[in-house]
């Protein structure tokens, strides 16, 4: 079943704009590693039962989305497509608002954000995975939504992304992304601060270099250069710094994201993770205790599903794109959709071919090339006995505009840190 919709008109734009306030693209994290942990791992059965032991603990808080559909339950790979929503949110949890000054106990405490939208794509056979990241000051349309109490609101022709959460919860998020993107979104989960400390401290820290040491008053970074395993509470002020990265908006910050990203994928991919039972177990207890999901997402079948169709497809053929934009001519503080570059996206994700990126590694500057590192490794695992044999990649590799700024997982960057 295809995941497109007809998409709506574009015009041609350009370029972004600098950033004003902090948003913590750090939760977002926690969800990446919920879907790579669940996705990347090869030892689905371990998954599967701590899905199941822990599935009812979050059944009650699950979203119910207009475009979701109940999923056979199988032990093989998910059929098809699939699009997936991760939202970030800026909740100020008990346990932690203490860490967050201003955000969670001055002027700007109030309401709830999504700083953070992620739509990772995973295309149907040959297996690819896009993960599409959209700036948190993207102004766009916000369709009318309910709220978990029943309360509609009017819909709005120019708003905020990252207030869409407010106006009607991880639903409203998936149906403003489905709007803009074209794209059906039948899985989404919601994920806060807390939840990237906890599962960076569960996966036993993620590794990052560092171009040229990072300080950021903001966040209470001040790292020198070089490789550094970060977690915890570290993990999560690394993910949301931009004032120690790039130009110091929130542009650089999404490449510094796209390095961690890469890294984890590395990790979780290694043999170190994927042989320890325990390990994967207790990555997989803390994901799901720190997840909001889709009613789609609570059956432990489904995310072994999605763990079988996307476990072996090839570092260079993940790749984390930004949404590209260009500066709102009303607020040179905001972005708005490049709708002409964006829909040059959208139509290579449907023709399912290999993507080049011509554009920057960052639209913020927020990463370079990581000069000293070898290159992850690109092959695909054989299939088993009895699996479905992996289709050969085509050779048609769809190039995309230089105006998406991204990067592969096969690429090793180094985050573009300032030093004041």
């Amino acid at each position: 079943m295809s995941t497109t919709k007809t998409p709506r008109g574009r015009t041609t734009i350009a370029r972004h704009g600098r950033l004003r306030t902090l948003g913590p693209l750090g939760q977002l994290f926690r969800a990446l590693a919920v879907a790579m942990a669940v996705a990347l791992v090869a030892g689905a059965g371990v998954v599967a039962y701590a899905v199941y032991d822990l599935s009812s603990s979050f059944t009650a808080d699950a979203v119910d989305l207009p475009n979701q559909a109940a999923v056979p339950p199988d032990l093989g790979e998910l059929q098809g497509g699939v699009n997936l929503l991760l939202a970030g949110t800026d909740e100020c949890e008990p346990d932690f608002a203490q860490y967050f000054g201003d955000r969670c106990s001055g002027a700007d405490s109030e309401g709830n954000l999504n700083d953070v939208n992620m739509l990772v794509h995973i295309s149907d056979a040959p297996r690819r995975v896009t993960v599409i990241s959209f700036p948190r000051d993207l102004m766009v349309p916000i369709p009318s939504c309910t709220d978990a109490q029943g309360n509609t609101t009017e819909a709005l022709s120019k708003q905020q992304i990252n207030s869409a959460y407010m106006y009607g919860g991880l639903g409203c998020v998936v149906e403003t992304i489905s709007d803009l993107s074209g794209q059906q979104i039948p899985f989404a989960a919601k994920v806060s601060f807390g939840g990237v400390i906890n599962i960076t401290d569960a996966i036993g820290g993620v590794d990052v270099c560092i171009a040229n040491g990072i300080q950021d008053p903001y966040t209470g970074i001040d790292w020198p250069a070089g490789m550094r395993t970060i977690k915890g509470l570290d993990a999560l002020q690394f993910l949301r710094t931009r004032h120690g990265v790039g130009d110091g908006g929130d542009l650089g910050r999404i490449s510094n994201q796209q390095q961690y990203m890469s890294r984890l994928a590395t990790k979780l991919k290694s043999e170190e993770v994927l042989s320890n039972g325990a390990t994967l177990y207790k990555l997989a207890s803390t994901a799901l205790r720190n997840v909001d999901p889709s009613t789609s997402l609570t059956n432990p079948l489904t995310l072994v599903q999605i763990a079988m169709a996307v476990k072996d497809v090839p570092f260079d053929e993940i790749v984390f794109v930004q949404y590209p934009t260009y500066t709102d001519p009303d607020d040179s503080n905001r972005v708005v959709p490049d709708e002409e570059a964006a829909e040059a996206l959208w139509s290579a994700l449907a023709a399912n071919q290999p993507i080049q990126l011509s554009g920057e590694l960052s639209d913020g500057d927020g990463v370079v090339v990581d000069e000293s590192a070898t290159p992850a490794p690109t092959e695909s695992a054989a299939p088993v006995d009895g699996a479905t044999p992996i289709p050969e990649p085509s050779s048609n590799v769809i190039t995309l505009p230089s105006e998406i700024a991204g990067q592969t997982a096969a690429q090793a960057t180094c985050s573009n840190g300032n030093v004041r």
